[in-house]
């Protein structure tokens, strides 16, 4: 609470000496980077995010022996069984089946690679939807840094047209007295410019610095809000996965016996599901970093409309609008923070769209049903 305290408070004085002299782009820049981040989704939070998502491959032998261990007491409980239909006379002799549990036990053998290799068609569209949304973050960035120095910029402008503007109504009112009290007005004239007109500026400059601040303080929490949905999406995934990278050869296990067959057909889908939250994550960024490089755009256009020259009576209407707005932002870029803060929850069920549980494992089963038809069928043409 005190560092968010402290940082408002290097804000405001920041913005006042901002005031004060000729706005520096570049230092208001520095300023922006140091209190919101150095990008819309922090690079730092990224890169360990991308550091981990790997973490359950090179840590997934703990529960190794343990799995090994069942796979044989289910082996000899999958083969007893058979035995004894086969001695009960309820069904013939079966190579396939008999060679499935084998297979699974290779396979528990060599897991951390067994699991590179379902998850690599989902790292590769992770790795292009990345670049996607790489080169689009970089863009919204800047045009982000962009509109912070024209923010100031303009709430400087607005103290100086409201001084001016508030001087000249003052003036105006005292302007029909007669001709006696020229004297007078010559001693409140200097006593107007020289003490009264920086006072006015000085008071006009704290109000516009302030409502400068309720507008940073508004997109910070906008960007934050934001930060914690894709933070959250990302830190699910990694939970998931490294979950299903550890646990996963107990489903393997699980899946010798007859009752759990379909175990670790499941188990496949929701880890490609679950590797795929990664690309689809990013493709949304991407999707919504377009919205935001055009809210960005746009408000970008009308600080350099109201900065220029020309316009007239109606540039200097809009700046007397937005001096009474209360905050220096148009409400553009907020609202596409929070789209994207709401897009970016959906990523758990476009990803369940795109790779279906029960679909899956309805496949997978089909797939097995056909191939012990198969064998079925050869060991009979085989007997005739």
């Amino acid at each position: 609470m005190k560092k968010l305290f402290t940082g408002l408070i290097l804000f405001l004085g920041l913005s006042m000496t901002s005031y004060a002299q000729a706005v520096n782009h570049d230092e208001y820049k520095e300023t922006i980077t140091y209190l919101q981040g150095n990008s819309i989704y922090d690079r730092g939070v990224m890169t360990f995010f991308e550091e981990m998502r790997d973490y359950g491959f090179a840590h997934s032998g703990p529960f190794m022996k343990d799995a090994q261990t069942l796979a044989c007491i289910f082996m000899l409980i999958f083969f007893s069984l058979k035995c004894y239909e086969m001695m009960a006379g309820d069904k013939k002799l079966e190579i396939m089946p008999l060679l499935r549990p084998f297979a699974l036990v290779i396979l528990l053998m060599w897991w951390p690679i067994f699991c590179q290799i379902v998850a690599f068609p989902t790292d590769l569209i992770a790795t292009k939807t990345e670049a996607l949304f790489g080169t689009q973050n970089d863009t919204n960035n800047a045009l982000r840094l962009d509109r912070a120095a024209y923010m100031v910029e303009m709430a400087d402008q607005l103290v100086e047209y409201q001084a001016v503007t508030e001087m000249a109504s003052e003036q105006a009112e005292e302007s029909d007295k007669d001709l006696g009290t020229v004297v007078v007005d010559g001693v409140k004239g200097f006593f107007s410019d020289q003490i009264l007109a920086p006072i006015v500026q000085m008071r006009i400059r704290m109000q516009t610095s302030l409502q400068l601040l309720a507008t940073q303080i508004i997109e910070l929490v906008a960007i934050w809000i934001l930060r914690i949905c894709v933070y959250i999406i990302f830190m699910i995934q990694i939970i998931y996965s490294t979950v299903l990278v550890i646990l996963g050869p107990f489903s393997v296990v699980a899946s010798i016996l007859p009752a759990f067959r379909d175990a670790f057909t499941t188990w496949i889908a929701r880890f490609v599901s679950v590797n795929l939250y990664v690309g689809v994550a990013y493709l949304i960024l991407y999707i919504t970093g377009r919205l935001q490089q055009y809210a960005l755009e746009v408000e970008i256009d009308k600080y350099e409309y109201l900065l220029s020259t020309g316009g007239g009576a109606d540039r200097l209407e809009k700046m007397a609008w937005l001096a009474s707005n209360g905050f220096l932002s148009f409400g553009l870029v907020i609202v596409a923070f929070f789209v994207t803060a709401i897009a970016i929850t959906t990523v758990p069920s476009i990803s369940t769209w795109i790779i279906s549980t029960s679909g899956i494992t309805s496949a997978a089963t089909t797939a097995g049903r056909m191939s012990s038809s198969t064998s079925k069928s050869i060991s009979r043409a085989k007997l005739i």
